[in-house]
């Protein structure tokens, strides 16, 4: 297969806002040992780009300095040691970076085929948020048919895919959001909407489960919903933190009520593991998600589409918090 020796990526030229974000020529880059070359068609946006873009990520050694975190396309190179996809193979992605580009490498063991009857923007929208939620909702979270889990930011990539997930393995779920759209967006998926500007999400928790509170919690907010989460437990309940939007720091944490309800207190960032254990993710996905996927049981929700070369406009759109579901990039 010939390739080009150049290609368009979308480079951060300085950390700021969404102008930042501007393309750039560079050579197309070549698969090392364990690693597929994939042609993009379409790229997922995410919170962790914006975040790197606004130099507000963690960036340790060695990640990439080049945003995108999720591709959708067809495999026109293979690394030494490759033995599960073959040329022309359409697959999904969880990129260590670079995705916002017309080519980009990935470690085999985090790519994916892509599941039947989805396009390239469904198929692009999967990774990044899929393996967040399965990671810290049903890995860390411990999730499982007949509990209750509350999910923030419920019409977000993340949060909507937490409530098609728990739809599908049985779990009783609510959901935060603030306006009135993005709550019958929630309901549409299956869950209970707690509009969180009218409503006191820990009081909704309490009346709605007779003062038993739910299993699993998965949060966006950190500080500020700290101890309210912790309220809104159920006994032996999990609180599982993957964002600090309302603060990193909880000021006046009711530690007692931890004790009291025997309660887990955890959370992760996807990025910085190890490749052994996305793969291991990867694994757990193509066996117990793929199938709803490829049965049209779950389906990616896409909030707008936008040319690559428009990864500013398309940064801004998550920043304003309007978006229902996913933002997603495409390079066709």
């Amino acid at each position: 297969m010939t390739l080009p020796s150049e290609m368009t990526l979308i480079e951060i030229t300085e950390p700021g806002g969404p102008e930042v974000l501007q393309p750039l020529q560079t050579a197309v880059p070549t698969p090392e040992a364990g690693e597929v070359l994939i042609k993009v068609h379409a790229a997922g946006v995410n919170r962790p780009d914006v975040l790197q873009r606004s130099g507000n990520y963690p960036m340790k050694p060695g990640m990439s300095p080049y945003p995108g975190l999720e591709v959708a396309g067809e495999v026109v190179a293979l690394g030494a040691e490759v033995t599960d996809f073959k040329l022309g193979d359409k697959v999904c992605a969880l990129t260590n970076g670079g995705g916002y580009a017309q080519y980009c490498v990935a470690p085999a063991g985090q790519t994916l085929p892509i599941p039947d009857g989805l396009d390239w923007t469904q198929a692009a929208a999967i990774p990044e948020t899929f393996f967040t939620v399965w990671a810290n909702v049903f890995t860390l979270g411990a999730a499982a048919k007949g509990q209750r889990a509350l999910i923030h930011g419920g019409t977000s990539g993340i949060g909507t895919t937490a409530l098609m997930l728990c739809r599908e393995f049985g779990i009783e779920a609510f959901a935060t959001a603030g306006s009135e759209e993005k709550c019958e967006a929630i309901r549409k998926l299956g869950a209970e909407p707690i509009n969180y500007r009218e409503q006191d999400f820990a009081q909704v928790i309490k009346q709605k489960t007779d003062d038993q509170g739910v299993d699993v919690i998965l949060d966006i907010m950190g500080g500020s919903y700290f101890n309210d989460n912790v309220s809104s437990l159920a006994m032996d309940g999990r609180l599982v933190m993957i964002g600090f939007l309302g603060g990193g720091k909880a000021k006046d944490a009711n530690l007692m009520a931890i004790l009291g309800k025997r309660a887990v207190v955890t959370g992760s960032l996807l990025r910085p593991r190890s490749g052994p254990e996305k793969a291991l993710i990867a694994q757990q996905l193509r066996q117990l998600v793929w199938p709803a996927l490829a049965a049209g049981r779950v389906t990616p929700i896409i909030d707008k589409v936008y040319p690559f070369t428009d990864a500013a406009k398309a940064h801004q759109r998550m920043e304003d918090g309007d978006h229902i579901g996913k933002i997603v990039l495409t390079m066709d």
